[in-house]
């Protein structure tokens, strides 16, 4: 399981340093695509599967689930680590996380998401989030 924050950069070319402790979890490939919210998720081969799969079964009829599939596919790519423990995040990807310098890498059970300081401080402000009323409507979920 993907947990725990941690401050990391993306150099010039577009390399990011993935925690060890999350490393050891992937298993090659992983799959990087736009993610939600402004961010990217990263997902190992497992889930990606399944969360491919998901897809796949939303109707072709519906409006909203073709862009939705749009969303997560026309962005992904399949990675691998480099020698230094470093991926490669497209420029694309890079432009729809906003990801210029300094980021946050954030696990998130079974993905791993990658933020840019500025849109993660901005998503987790008070005025944005509140906690209380994200546990309301976590109760209607039966949590």
């Amino acid at each position: 399981m993907f947990i725990g924050e941690f401050n990391h950069t993306i150099d010039s070319k577009g390399r990011i340093n993935i925690p060890s402790k999350f490393r050891e979890e992937l298993n090659k490939p992983f799959y990087v695509t736009k993610g939600l919210d402004n961010c990217l998720f990263i997902f190992p081969e497992s889930e990606w599967n399944v969360f491919e799969e998901k897809l796949k079964a939303l109707p072709l009829t519906n409006k909203n689930a073709r862009a939705f599939v749009r969303l997560f596919f026309s962005g992904a790519s399949e990675v691998n680590f480099d020698k230094q423990g470093r991926i490669m995040i497209s420029k694309p990807l890079r432009e729809h996380g906003k990801l210029e310098k300094e980021v946050k890498v954030i696990g998130v059970g079974t993905r791993i998401e990658i933020w840019s300081n500025e849109n993660w401080l901005e998503y987790n402000s008070p005025d944005n989030i509140s906690y209380d009323e994200i546990a309301e409507q976590m109760a209607e979920l039966g949590i």
